[in-house]
């Protein structure tokens, strides 16, 4: 408990510091590039333009604009006011926004994880018929190809052919089910194929030719004693995984119009708004931090052999 803790303790000391690093370079990208805020088609007056830099504070010189908003952040936990969505705070935005793409988020996990351990098992078990080749093939083409290409044949097949599924929108379990399965699927494949390689690994182990010889049921040796030490690999890849299902969703969200954080995100880069894009990429590297560091805890928990540092 004493370890436990003092890991806590220090991951929450290292994500300070790269909230920090985070914070200094994403300030300095975002006003590094031509334009501002008001840069668009139409040509704001000068004079309105100078009353909206004050208002925002961007009239004040680059690093009183970068304390103000840092100390505002640290002593507050205010992300300030969207630029571009009037009235609108940027807290209020990821409060609306979270939930949507937490439960996409969630779903494709569980999708993934689901799928890709139950196809890794049958592969592993049946290795070499042609479940596993078959398998494995719909695995590597599940890498290769990207979800926003996967989510267009899907909107096609599903949505425009059979009409299975609602082409966006959110609210209910057949709007979050055809963006969750493309989110998921390339997660799923690399889940697939870990299992399968660590259930192979393992099964070559004595204490499972053991069980194997004391007469055992199959079933029961696959799940008790290959399936756990099976699924080492698969959880350390979790924290991956969870990158890869939130910077996949930034794309999946704005083509299946889901009004979560990926769609606010991609609107702030685009119109250039500095808050509004500060607090995304903060919130990402917060939701990043914790859960990689969930994944050693749970690595930790699951072989004892491993300690926390």
């Amino acid at each position: 408990m004493r370890d436990l803790l003092s890991y806590i303790i220090k991951r929450f000391g290292w994500m300070l510091i790269t909230l920090w690093i985070v914070y200094s370079v994403s300030f300095v990208l975002m006003r590094s590039v031509p334009g501002n805020p008001f840069s668009s088609e139409r040509n704001v007056p000068p004079a309105i333009e100078r009353q909206l830099k004050a208002r925002y504070n961007l009239d004040a010189p680059p690093i009183e604009q970068y304390v103000d908003y840092l100390v505002g952040i640290v002593t507050r936990f205010d992300l300030g006011w969207c630029i571009r969505l009037e009235d609108y705070s940027v807290n209020q935005v990821l409060a609306e926004g979270f939930p949507v793409s937490a439960s996409l988020a969630i779903f494709a996990l569980v999708f993934a994880i689901v799928l890709g351990v139950s196809a890794g098992v049958v592969s592993a078990v049946y290795r070499g018929s042609f479940a596993d080749v078959s398998m494995m093939a719909a695995a590597v083409l599940g890498i290769a190809i990207p979800n926003f290409v996967l989510a267009s044949l899907a909107i096609l097949l599903f949505v425009f052919g059979i009409q299975l599924f609602p082409a966006g929108g959110w609210g209910t379990l057949r709007q979050v089910a055809l963006p969750a399965l493309c989110l998921g699927a390339p997660v799923a494949a690399y889940i697939a194929r870990l299992t399968r390689a660590g259930m192979l690994e393992v099964m070559t182990r004595d204490h499972v030719r053991t069980a194997f010889a004391k007469g055992l049921p199959h079933r029961t040796v696959i799940t008790r004693h290959v399936l756990p030490g099976a699924m080492l690999p698969v959880v350390s890849y979790l924290g991956p995984a969870t990158a890869s299902v939130l910077t996949g969703s930034l794309v999946l969200e704005k083509i299946f119009a889901l009004p979560g954080m990926g769609s606010h995100f991609i609107y702030a880069a685009t119109q250039r708004d500095y808050t509004l894009a500060m607090g995304m990429v903060l919130t990402y590297t917060v939701i990043l931090f914790i859960m990689n560091s969930l994944v050693d805890i749970s690595y930790s928990i699951i072989d004892p052999r491993v300690k926390l540092q």
